[in-house]
């Protein structure tokens, strides 16, 4: 019984949340219809895909706080690349691309020279977000029109379809999942987070694994910089402050530990759609937005609390 429900706790989650703003007849007619659901999935894009590359972190051991800059940062790279008419493809390899260097950064930082990976991204925080208003000039960049803006829409609001970018996220968590578990850097990931020192004596390149570890999730990040870009259609060095909150309590919830070595991407998408079912649910009862931040931080001490009794059960 505790298995299954160490197993299916994340689906469990979802459904308490799901049941919790439907009591509310009201609430139930809009909150329930497929109309709504559209508009969860797509606002879990952004931190879903965040939550791809916060897992491999997490996974391994580490933490990285400096998400929400880098989504800013990349953002308005996009945006003045498209103001300079480059092409799409050159657009999307540029943006992820530099969410990938600032991973380089971090991961060369915290497994080449061995500091800690709070303090390194902490950092990195502060300097994406610079950057990200130094480039702007702090303000907005606005350009005429892209295909990159069609990415978080579709033709028909109302319609079945789903936008290109909840697709985008859903074919990158697969790939992730059989990295993950069917590839020997998946493996090595696992043991890395397991037990550093043993994996390092079993002959894991510990130092060159964990950049590469990095510069993925950074390429993640990017990649969710982009689909912040197509959402608002603009570069705003202002946007994702805090959404790193989001994508660390994401990971979690789905069942990853902060001692590394556990973590499932099924998991972490679970996690990630519950955030976006509070935060919609929240505005559909029309709760201000301090006690939507409220209720947030409550869920992000709950889950580091299962977090530790899944580890001491664990012991």
């Amino acid at each position: 019984m505790k298995k299954l429900i160490a197993k299916f706790g994340p689906f469990l989650g979802l459904l308490l949340v799901v049941g919790l703003f439907s009591l509310d007849s009201e609430v139930r007619e809009y909150f329930l219809s497929y109309a709504n659901f559209k508009i969860i999935l797509t606002q879990t894009v952004i931190v879903a895909i965040g939550a791809l590359g916060m897992t491999l972190i997490i996974i391994s051991g580490g933490i990285d706080l400096s998400v929400g800059s880098v989504i800013a940062l990349t953002s308005v790279v996009g945006a003045l690349l498209i103001q300079h008419a480059w092409p799409t493809a050159g657009v999307v390899l540029a943006v992820i691309a530099a969410g990938g260097l600032i991973g380089l950064f971090n991961g060369a930082a915290i497994a080449g020279l061995r500091m800690t990976p709070f303090i390194i991204t902490l950092g990195t925080l502060g300097i994406a977000r610079g950057g990200a208003k130094w480039l702007a000039n702090n303000e907005t960049v606005n350009y005429d029109t892209s295909p990159i803006n069609g990415w978080m829409t579709t033709a028909n609001p109302f319609g079945w379809s789903l936008p290109a970018g909840a697709w985008l996220a859903l074919v990158l968590a697969v790939l992730t999942a059989v990295m993950l578990r069917r590839t020997v850097f998946g493996r090595h990931i696992f043991a890395i987070g397991s037990n550093e020192a043993t994996a390092r004596l079993c002959g894991v390149a510990t130092v060159r694994n964990k950049i590469y570890i990095y510069v993925l999730a950074g390429c993640f990040f990017g990649l969710a910089g982009l689909m912040q870009l197509s959402r608002l259609r603009q570069g705003d060095p202002t946007v994702a402050i805090g959404v790193e909150l989001d994508i660390i309590a994401a990971v979690i919830i789905g069942g990853a530990s902060l001692n590394g070595g556990v973590g499932t991407v099924l998991g972490s998408m679970i996690g990630a759609l519950i955030m976006a079912v509070l935060r919609n649910g929240s505005q559909q009862m029309g709760w201000p937005t301090y006690f939507q931040e409220i209720i947030i931080g409550v869920v992000i001490i709950a889950a580091v609390f299962l977090d530790r009794v899944r580890q001491a059960r664990a012991g």
